[in-house]
């Protein structure tokens, strides 16, 4: 359900903001991904249910990151001087290449955590983990931030 909704969200903005021209700066797109990457990380934490008393909703967040994360390739895409001529087609295939990319990182990213969930140390490893993956979360957004008002 979560690769479906995350693929959705970033097909879609992928094909309208190449197909329509819409662009949004790559250092704001790239600065609210790193933004979801702390989301997910205080997610995985607990953060949510501790800080505020309830979970949200996994399935919105997943497709939120999804729209944003398409966004910004469709930003990136645009850079490039691509053809009018069979672009619909060729920003399908690219898709369809990009999406099965992503279910193969997945399903090796779910084989590792697999091991890595039996082993003894796995709850201390994952706390730190994520917090290691926060902070870079926030280090992307800031870099990017500077990015987009220094440029």
């Amino acid at each position: 359900i979560y690769v479906t909704l995350f693929a959705i969200g970033h097909s879609s903005t992928l094909l309208l903001g190449v197909l329509t021209n819409i662009s949004v700066s790559s250092y704001l797109v790239d600065a609210i991904i790193g933004l979801s990457v702390v989301y997910k990380a205080l997610d995985n934490m607990g953060a949510y249910q501790r800080w505020f008393g309830f979970q949200p909703s996994t399935k919105a967040a997943t497709m939120i990151f999804g729209l944003f994360h398409g966004f910004g390739l469709a930003t990136k895409l645009q850079d490039f001087q691509l053809s009018p001529d069979g672009l619909l087609w060729n920003l399908v295939a690219f898709n369809i290449g990009v999406e099965i990319g992503q279910l193969l990182a997945l399903g090796g990213i779910l084989i590792l955590m697999g091991f890595w969930r039996r082993t003894d140390g796995f709850w201390k490893h994952a706390y730190l983990t994520n917090v290691v993956l926060m902070t870079l979360g926030f280090i992307l957004t800031g870099y990017q931030l500077v990015g987009f008002f220094v440029m």
